[in-house]
């Protein structure tokens, strides 16, 4: 999946959980960026990607996140992985 689909996908995303429909995303963002981003909506959030792109996303890995991007890149990684698996 193209990192464009991906990043529009997850904007959608926040857009939901954050209840804030002009709510713009950049890689460089974080928690501390987005106004009501805590622990319950960070599980949320996490919950909301894994159910719309259909992946999986270890523990261990969400937990070293340090910022969107590289949540789009493991999104990315995971979708390649599970599209790897079914061809």
């Amino acid at each position: 999946m193209q990192v464009a689909v991906i990043e529009n996908t997850l904007t959608d995303i926040f857009r939901e959980v954050f209840d804030n429909s002009s709510l713009t995303l950049a890689r460089s963002m974080t928690a501390k960026d987005v106004k009501d981003w805590d622990s319950f909506n960070h599980v949320r959030l996490i919950v909301t990607v894994e159910q719309k792109f259909g992946i999986s996303l270890p523990t261990h890995e969400v937990v070293n996140l340090r910022n969107v991007g590289e949540l789009i890149d493991l999104i990315g990684k995971y979708l390649a992985r599970r599209n790897s698996e079914i061809a």
